[in-house]
């Protein structure tokens, strides 16, 4: 089974996750941040993970610290799932549009984390969110799951959709990036023999 779950406990947040990468995109998401809660519901959903996220963090400062422990602690659950990484495809990639807002999202579970993250926003805030925050997130769950990732929005103008296009193409790039390759035949995809 590629399941895995974390808890992580700072003097900001108190974080649980779990993540189950042969699931059918199940959701139970309660992090205090609503507009982090509707990415991170549809990121299992296009991913076909089944994901529970629960956040208690110090939302009377701001939603950073929340926001980037959540990503952390997905990602450290994603990485132990997946374990030594045999028989998956590992690189993946997809353009994903959302209405007027075009996303192309390409990944490498390298196990060397490194994030381009080309996406800009016109406004600071999505609600109550702060839209510096989605690179945050990004930052914090490809750099503990082990990705090289690059996220490139090539163009939209509503910030809703924009930061939607990353989030679902990240979810449609991971769904196939860790799909077991049966010809793989049980082998890490790496000519070292590790990832």
């Amino acid at each position: 089974m590629r399941a895995a779950s974390i808890s992580r406990r700072t003097a900001e947040t108190d974080v649980n996750v779990s993540i189950d990468l042969d699931g059918t995109g199940k959701a139970d998401i309660a992090t205090g941040v609503g507009f982090l809660d509707h990415m991170l519901e549809l990121f299992a959903r296009h991913a076909l993970f089944d994901v529970t996220v629960k956040v208690e963090g110090d939302l009377h400062v701001d939603q950073h610290h929340t926001t980037e422990d959540a990503g952390i602690a997905l990602g450290q659950a994603f990485a132990k799932a997946l374990g030594d990484k045999r028989g998956i495809a590992r690189y993946a990639d997809i353009h994903l549009p959302m209405d007027e807002a075009l996303t192309r999202v390409a990944v490498d579970v390298s196990g060397r984390p490194f994030l381009v993250f080309r996406t800009q926003f016109r406004v600071e805030k999505i609600g109550q969110f702060d839209t510096e925050l989605v690179r945050e997130w990004f930052q914090a769950f490809s750099g503990n799951a082990g990705l090289t990732l690059h996220v490139e929005t090539l163009y939209g103008d509503n910030a809703h959709h924009v930061a939607e296009s990353c989030f679902k193409g990240l979810a449609r790039a991971l769904r196939g990036a860790v799909a077991v390759d049966p010809r793989e035949e049980g082998r890490v995809p790496s000519t070292k023999g590790s990832l």
